[in-house]
Formats: C-alpha cells, structure tokens, sequence
C-alpha cells in the first residue's frame, strides 16, 4: 500500500494511492496515518478494502508528511562508506546517531527555508523507516517486524551550523522545513529488499546523488536493532538511515543550496519529492 496524508498544514487527512494513481480518502477508516494506525494489526485492516470502494479526492491537494504525529526523528549519520570519504571522515565502528526536531518535519513537496545567517544549506537523499510496532531491545532476526514502512526523507543540513558552531550536530539539521518526508508510507510487504533501492537527487536539474542503499554499512535490520537497545522506538517514529555520496559539501568546490533553487530527489519505489528553496 502507498498510504498519505493530504491537505493544509495541521489539517492533514490520511489517504491510500488506488492503482491509477488517484488518491483515496481513509478518513472514514482512520482518523490519522499515526499511532495505532501504523500498527500491524491496523495495516492490515486496510488491505483488505478496496480503495476503489472508497471516496476520490478531487485535484492535486498538498501532501503532507505521510505520517501524522512523529514522535522523534532518529537520523544516521557517515552509513554510507562513499559519503563518509567525501565528507573526509571514516566509517564509524558503530552508527552516528543523532536526531532532528520534529519542528523540522513538512510536507515532501513544502518550500525548504533558510534560515536566517545560514551559510551552507546543504541537501542529503535518505531512505526513511517507520516504525509500526513498538521496539525495545529487539534482535536483528525480529526487527524487520517492528517496520510498518518506507519513506523519502531529504535531511536538509546548515554544514556551517552542524560542524564549525560547535556541539552536536543537531543544531544544523533541526531549522524548520529541514525534514521534508513522504510523498508516501510504502508499506514493508511492497519492498521486499530496502537494502537494493537506487536513489537520486537533482539541484536546478542537475544529478548530484545517484547511489544505492546496496552501500549501506548499517542496514536497515541492525539499525533498527541497534537503536531500540538505547530507546523505544514507537508507532511512527522515523530513522533516516543515511545518505550517498554526492552532497554539497563533497564537492569541489562546494555547492550549497540559495533561493530560487528547486531540489528534486526520488527513491525506487517511494516516490518522488520536489522543494523550492525560500528566504526564511
């Protein structure tokens, strides 16, 4: 299932894709794409309706974060050994973790911001893991039933404030519009390989990321075990798993995100997201 959420921010109402691509209104069956929706039990409730059955939405409505009410973003970083070495650092023996506010989560399709003295916004293409049933200190063997899905992240990063303001990482990855997820929550059972997925991202039409999950070092089974050993994970909280080589801070020179850019950026089989870059 592609399940969404659709409409005004803080209005959004939970929709599933039917096979000619139209969106199909859920708000009859769940009041939200969050909580016990994402459950295991829930899911499949919904697989078993015919979205034909159900009310069409009527013209191209704004989509939302396709999962309401996201209680953390839990986010890796250097999980890929080619954009480790770009960013001049080595593969870490364990993952990095970190976390973005989740004032920083918009829609796939929201305007990304920047903000005010930023001065190297930066893009990174990242494959998004939502969790559907709580998680805490769970084996690699059992994790992948702990996932309800996948998503598109785009973990938009300020590299000046992220590395050269000291501290944690935080502060470079948290401004608002910094966390743009969906278009949609691909339910686990369409991706029956989340570690063979290519993924791309564009600036202004021109390819910058174009890798592969395949390179990975921490999959998405460790990651999700690994992590619930430190903290629950509930219904809904999302892991951004990392991001291939191809940022702007790896190339030469650097090239960092300014208004009037448009960033597009698409994973197999998850869709596609597309952001006009503002003045915050």
């Amino acid at each position: 299932m592609k399940l969404l959420r659709y409409g005004p921010p803080g209005k959004e109402k939970p929709g599933i894709l039917d096979a000619g691509g139209t969106i199909r209104d859920l708000t009859g069956i769940i009041p939200d794409l969050a909580g016990e929706a994402l459950l295991p039990e829930t899911l499949n409730r919904l697989r078993g309706i015919d979205p034909s059955t159900l009310p069409a939405v009527e013209g191209s409505p704004r989509l939302g974060p396709c999962v309401g009410r996201i209680g953390k973003v839990v986010a890796i970083g250097l999980n890929y050994a080619d954009h480790a070495a770009e960013s001049g650092m080595e593969v870490p023996p364990e993952p990095v973790v970190f976390m973005k506010a989740t004032s920083a989560i918009c829609g796939p399709n929201d305007a990304i911001e920047i903000p005010r003295g930023a001065e190297k916004v930066d893009w990174e293409v990242e494959l998004g893991v939502v969790i559907g049933k709580p998680a805490k200190y769970v084996s690699e063997e059992d994790a992948m039933d702990h996932v309800a899905g996948y998503c598109i992240v785009n973990d938009v990063s300020e590299r000046a404030f992220q590395i050269e303001r000291s501290g944690q990482w935080v502060k470079g990855k948290s401004a608002d519009t910094f966390a743009p997820i969906g278009p949609w929550l691909v339910t686990r059972d369409e991706v029956p390989d989340p570690q063979d997925l290519a993924m791309w991202l564009e600036v202004d039409g021109r390819r910058f990321q174009d890798g592969s999950t395949r390179t990975m070092v921490y999959g998405v089974r460790y990651l999700v075990s690994y992590l619930s050993g430190f903290m629950s994970l509930q219904p809904g909280d999302v892991i951004a798993t990392g991001t291939p080589p191809g940022v702007g801070m790896g190339q030469k020179p650097p090239v960092y995100l300014k208004p009037g850019n448009r960033v597009r950026l698409g994973i197999e089989g998850l869709g596609t997201q597309e952001q006009m870059v503002i003045a915050g």
